[in-house]
């Protein structure tokens, strides 16, 4: 098990996770990443979500993926 961090940001905001989640592989990770992202959008419904990046982090703070919000979300039409 690996511990990680999701922390969230934008060109003007940083969202930090102070607590993070166990996870047993990227795909675990991944998965987990999709759902806060899902968590923050349907929270905080008047953001413009779109421009968020995620960013996983291990517990060494060395970046593992990133996952930008429109991935999750899909694009304006």
């Amino acid at each position: 098990m690996t511990h990680v961090y999701f922390h969230c940001s934008n060109r003007t905001e940083v969202l930090v996770d102070r607590c993070g989640a166990l996870v047993d592989d990227f795909a675990e990770a991944r998965d987990h990443a999709a759902c806060v992202v899902r968590s923050l959008t349907t929270a905080r419904s008047l953001e413009d979500w779109r421009s968020w990046i995620l960013h996983v982090n291990d517990d060494l703070g060395d970046e593992l993926f990133v996952v930008p919000f429109v991935f999750v979300l899909g694009k304006l039409h």
